[in-house]
């Protein structure tokens, strides 16, 4: 019996892919082997030594201890894309409303109560006030390709934009999902100096905190709209407000607003609902369950944020070990010595690494003893050691 503790609510649809035969489900639970986790905070949190895997049912994990819980052995997960196209389409209104001065418009117009049957004169008079240019032919430059950034721009090309790209990391599988007409930069300078509109979509980390910057913010076109939809800390407050102020910025449309955000003009300040469907929820649910069964049973690890990935085939008849060890030479070596000594003949092995962490997946044909499990897990440099009969 597995134990998955929950934070936040997930939902059912992501849920229900856990056998209740098999998977004991519960806010509240001794001895988790797994948690499953939207936006709950776990910095600072004492983790159980009985958890092997956090499953976070969304793309950022800013609010996990990544690095941390490799260290320890724990693989975390996330689900990349299963909100992508909720995000989509916010980024697309957000231009929109930024683009047509939707907002200023309905913001005034609530202004005219009480004005009774002056109300359309009064609409008629004004209505050049909020003139705003259309999208079609404007240029929108697209910072990051991941799998929002592809799909924003194959929506922004199917609207008769021009897109640019930028993305030094971009996936084959981006690559072949995103639409021939995108045209991919080299450097982040080309594409801020080009475009009418730049979206940011990339993770928050130390290379990316502030790139939008003051220095960067001098590089725009005059009355560019900017849109945040990955993390506030992507894009300086200070810096942005000045240039909102000086008119270099025509508006900043963000989905992660702070007080200073708020109070500021020409910000359109969206209350994080990038994944706000119930379409987004149930997909992140349903990804992060089905990555974290496939883990738990099998040893599989797909879209781990500080594990890689590395998958094999179950071959009938075997026992599966699982090694999560550091990445130092003659690894592989010692674990092969251990198994051959207990007279175990490998049926299938893959290993793989990702950073300072190596993990192995090994098919083994006999009766696995907790002795040989020991012996494994007293090699220097191993991190811990998992049986699946």
């Amino acid at each position: 019996m597995f134990k998955v503790q929950t934070f936040n609510k997930i939902s059912s649809k992501g849920l229900d892919l856990l056998p209740r035969d098999t998977y004991e489900i519960a806010s509240e639970i001794s001895h988790p082997d797994a948690v499953i986790l939207r936006s709950h905070k776990m910095h600072g949190m004492e983790l159980p030594e009985s958890v092997l895997a956090v499953a976070r049912a969304g793309a950022g994990t800013n609010n996990v201890p990544v690095e941390e819980y490799g260290k320890k052995g724990v693989v975390v997960f996330n689900t990349p894309g299963a909100n992508a196209n909720s995000v989509k389409e916010l980024v697309l209104t957000g231009m929109l409303l930024s683009s047509r001065r939707i907002v200023d418009s309905i913001n005034w117009a609530k202004t005219l109560v009480g004005e009774g049957d002056e109300v359309p004169k009064l609409i008629e008079k004004n209505k050049s006030n909020f003139t705003g240019p259309e999208i079609q032919g404007k240029t929108i430059g697209i910072i990051g390709l991941g799998a929002i950034g592809v799909m924003v721009a194959n929506a922004a090309t199917a609207l008769g934009m021009d897109v640019v790209g930028y993305d030094p990391y971009l996936s084959v599988d981006g690559a072949l999902a995103m639409s021939r007409k995108v045209r991919r930069v080299d450097a982040l300078e080309t594409l801020i100096k080009s475009s009418d509109y730049i979206t940011i979509h990339v993770p928050l980390n130390d290379h990316t905190k502030g790139m939008i910057n003051e220095e960067k913010l001098s590089m725009v076109k005059p009355g560019v709209r900017i849109l945040n939809f990955s993390r506030g800390g992507l894009v300086n407050n200070g810096d942005i407000t000045k240039a909102l102020e000086n008119g270099s910025v025509a508006y900043y449309v963000t989905d992660f607003p702070d007080e200073d955000m708020i109070k500021t003009d020409k910000v359109i300040a969206i209350p994080h609902l990038g994944a706000s469907t119930p379409e987004a929820t149930d997909n992140c649910a349903t990804m992060a369950a089905t990555q974290l069964r496939d883990f738990l049973e099998q040893g599989n690890i797909k879209n781990s944020v500080n594990f890689p990935n590395v998958s094999q085939a179950r071959i009938p008849g075997t026992q599966r070990i699982t090694v999560t060890n550091r990445d130092v030479p003659n690894m592989v070596s010692q674990i092969s010595t251990v198994l051959g000594e207990s007279n175990l003949n490998i049926e299938g092995m893959v290993n793989s690494s990702r950073g300072d962490i190596a993990y192995n997946i090994v098919d083994v044909e006999g009766t696995v003893e907790q002795g040989l499990l020991e012996k494994l897990e007293s090699i220097e440099g191993v991190v811990n050691v998992r049986l699946i009969p």
